[in-house]
């Protein structure tokens, strides 16, 4: 049960920044403004021979303890695992560059697509707004640029 409950918050919390992530956009640490995702922090940090890493920390929520999502992406379309506190989650995540400001990433659990998102950074760098589709249910994420 608690697999599912974090895959559920590792796909709906993350996946959206992880869709934009590539070399233009600044490493640093990002804040999720919007509900329900609001006070999750991720760092972006260079790794993967031009690729980022991505660490994502998620508060505790819902009798849930807090915990660490990490993917290590080349930003080129590959699928890549994504590890929950240090351990392989089952999801992978394919995350790729459109152009300077527009970014798309699929993910996968067990193997089987689970949901996309399409993400655009603002001209400012400041903010990354993104809209995912998972099963029947559409998202928005506001991301904001804490340094």
């Amino acid at each position: 049960m608690m697999q599912r409950v974090i895959a559920g918050i590792v796909c709906t919390l993350s996946l959206g920044w992880a869709a934009v992530a590539h070399g233009q956009i600044p490493v640093g640490t990002w804040e999720r403004t919007d509900l329900p995702g609001k006070g999750i922090v991720m760092t972006a940090s260079k790794c993967c021979n031009g690729g980022l890493r991505l660490v994502y920390n998620i508060p505790a929520a819902q009798g849930q303890p807090a915990t660490t999502m990490t993917v290590d992406s080349p930003m080129d379309g590959t699928d890549v695992p994504v590890l929950v506190g240090g351990k392989p989650s089952g999801e992978t995540m394919a995350i790729k560059r459109l152009d300077d400001r527009h970014y798309e990433a699929v993910v996968k659990m067990n193997g089987q697509s689970f949901g996309t998102a399409k993400s655009t950074l603002s001209a400012d760098a400041k903010t990354i707004t993104v809209e995912g589709v998972y099963g029947t249910q559409k998202t928005t994420e506001t991301w904001v640029r804490k340094q």
